[in-house]
């Protein structure tokens, strides 16, 4: 199934570490490539990649946060799935990538985890600001937390 995404890896003296993720790697569970980012071409830490489809993105999340950060508090992800009206964020608290509220800001899911072919539901992220969100609010006391679709 066919749902664009953009990520943004924002992190301190990351170099080394978001080096083997600039290249294709078969043995991951995701299916996509990070491009440095460098404004001016003088310095840079950021790293940005498109996923294509749902399936090619599951993993990532635990990818990242697995990896020897040298400043884990700097490391910012940043996502914006075609259907979002932002970019979401997520930052390791605790050793976990989580994400992270933002005001006025509500992430919604619209399909059942059984409904995409096994394939978890990555929701959208709406601003709550410029119009009504019409979805009932997803919480946990509901069921099993939904697996995460990175």
């Amino acid at each position: 199934m066919s749902r664009i995404a953009e990520v943004i890896v924002l992190a301190q003296d990351a170099d080394e570490v978001m080096e083997p993720l600039t290249r294709d790697d078969d043995t991951r569970t995701w299916r996509s490539t990070f491009y440095e980012m460098r404004p001016g071409g003088i310095w840079g830490f950021g790293w940005g990649a498109e996923f294509l489809k749902w399936g090619g993105r599951s993993g990532l999340l635990k990818d990242l946060e697995s990896l020897p950060w040298p400043r884990p508090e700097t490391v910012q992800v940043l996502i914006h799935d075609e259907e979002d009206d932002c970019f979401g964020l997520w930052m390791i608290h605790d050793g976990k990538l989580v994400e992270i509220p933002l005001p006025r800001t509500r992430r919604a899911y619209w399909c059942e985890p059984d409904q995409l072919g096994g394939l978890p539901d990555p929701g959208i992220l709406s601003r709550t600001d410029i119009r009504p969100v019409d979805w009932p609010e997803d919480t946990d006391e509901g069921g099993p937390p939904r697996p995460s679709a990175w």
